[in-house]
């Protein structure tokens, strides 16, 4: 058997068990509160690593390793942001957000968590939450559908249309049937995926180099200039860099398919024990990938093995040191990653289709089999739409991947916090604080490309999340009305909080 077919029986492999996964959780699945939130019954190792995998995509597995690769330290400054962005979004929203939507009428999308919380009762908040996730979240769809049909390409020279319509219907296959749970239980295991394959194939690269002055010596040789994480010309655009790179780590309050296993967890004393697994899952994966960037420099060097594109380091490295089978699995890694988020992306618009705009225009509540069966319609529906955009990719498609991290985190990050711990937030003070975030990340966006001006270099999701935040506390203290109900529903939630600490 040849090495392509070996590494094509392990993707065959990896495809038939999350497929198997999908039909276990399609067992377990009876009801809408099920199929979208997993009847808030997630443990907390698979909340952590399901929320870990969602988040990630491929930019771990190849993203990250290829930058480092290509510039050196520099590019690591993402990764301690969502680090830390990882760690305070688990330590302070996870569990009041857990018990803060059970005490809004149990709410089970994060834009009918913003409705009930703040007794809109114009539906307005809950219908524009509905959009912005609709429309952001099918085009993130479609780039990774796009990394799925070029990874195909890449890996096996294979046409990217066969590549982006197996991994899109397998994805859709266990997501459809599976729902929530399954894109859940399948995280688990891609997650293990992740952080095995990038334990391993950097461990013995490491040693097939020779051992770390080796590793030092052929980087030497290899005439890289790479950067430390403090260039040795730090002027303002390098200022400018790091600020935007560590503002990624605003963007996890706001992310709907992450902070969603904060909802689904089974209680609240489980966020604790979820948020030490989530962060060591992911300090084990980001050093891997930073380790595998710097290792692959002195492998290729010392190697016959050539390499074209930096963000294949770890592809490379992978079947180069592994057996075919094995090399297939770190392969596979690959694949879980981008179809770990894909999966946790579609439930999202299946719900903001489902609960925040069909059942707000219901004249009668529907049937929980009607809302499963529209569920399941609005996953295939989403995933059709964002396969029609990435039929034909282009450059652009991919880069929405960052501009749609900084429209949540800039229109829901500051909404999510004030919702939270501040009693006066009012429905009009979320709504127009969250339209401000929103359009101030189009216009920042489409400013950098008029002007020259270095001020437009900074990350869009800084200054669409400070905006957004001043215009809901000026609009908030200024419409705000006392609502005893409303002020019991905050004591509640914080008394929950406070008795499980």
């Amino acid at each position: 058997m040849s090495d392509t077919n070996f590494q094509l029986l392990a993707i065959g492999v990896y495809f038939l068990a999350m497929i198997g996964i999908g039909y276990y959780a399609f067992r377990k699945t009876s009801s809408h509160e099920d199929y979208m939130l997993a009847g808030r019954g997630l443990n907390p190792m698979t909340a952590a690593l399901s929320a870990g995998a969602s988040d990630m995509s491929g930019w771990l597995m190849m993203g990250l390793p290829g930058a480092i690769y290509a510039a050196g330290l520099i590019e690591a400054w993402i990764a301690i942001g969502l680090t830390v962005g990882a760690y305070l979004n688990w330590l302070v929203v996870a569990p009041r957000l857990r018990a803060y939507t059970e005490v809004a009428q149990n709410s089970i999308t994060i834009p009918s968590f913003f409705e009930n919380r703040l007794h809109d009762r114009s539906r307005l908040l809950r219908i524009v939450s509905g959009l912005i996730i609709l429309i952001f979240f099918t085009f993130y769809v479609s780039s990774g559908m796009v990394a799925g049909g070029v990874f195909f390409e890449s890996s096996f020279d294979s046409n990217y249309q066969v590549g982006m319509l197996l991994v899109a219907g397998v994805t859709l296959l266990y997501t459809l049937f599976g729902g929530f749970l399954g894109a859940s239980l399948t995280d688990v295991v891609q997650g293990l995926m992740m952080v095995i394959a990038l334990v391993i194939v950097p461990l013995i690269a490491f040693f097939t180099v020779g051992g770390l002055s080796d590793v030092q010596d052929g980087i030497s040789e290899s005439g890289a200039e790479l950067s430390g994480l403090f260039p040795a010309n730090m002027d303002t655009l390098v200022w400018f860099g790091i600020i935007s790179s560590l503002a990624w780590g605003l963007g996890y309050v706001g992310q709907p398919h992450i902070i969603v296993r904060f909802m689904a967890l089974r209680s609240v004393a489980s966020a604790k024990p979820a948020r030490r697994i989530s962060i060591t899952w992911m300090i084990v994966s980001l050093v891997g990938a930073v380790v595998s960037g710097f290792i692959g420099i002195a492998y290729i060097q010392r190697s016959d093995v050539t390499l074209d594109n930096p963000e294949t380091i770890v592809l490379v490295m992978s079947q180069a040191l592994l057996h075919p089978f094995i090399a297939g699995l770190v392969l596979a890694a690959v694949l879980a990653a981008i179809m770990s988020t894909l999966s946790s992306q579609l439930i999202v618009c299946s719900s903001a289709l489902v609960e925040d705009l069909y059942r707000v225009r219901a004249k009668e509540p529907p049937s929980q089999q009607r809302l499963v069966l529209l569920g399941r319609l609005c996953v295939l529906g989403v995933a059709l739409v964002a396969i029609l955009l990435a039929l034909n990719p282009n450059d652009t498609i991919l880069e929405l991947v960052g501009f749609a991290w900084a429209g949540f985190g800039a229109a829901f990050g500051p909404i999510v916090l004030l919702s939270l711990f501040w009693r006066k937030l009012s429905n009009w003070g979320a709504l127009v604080g969250m339209i401000t975030g929103a359009v101030t990340v189009f216009l920042w966006d489409a400013l950098e490309g008029w002007t020259d001006a270095s001020i437009f270099t900074v990350y869009e999701i800084l200054p669409g999340f400070l905006l957004n935040l001043v215009v809901a506390i000026v609009v908030s203290n200024m419409t705000y009305q006392e609502n005893p109900e409303l002020e019991d529903e905050f004591d509640t939630a914080s008394e929950l909080v406070t008795s499980v600490r």
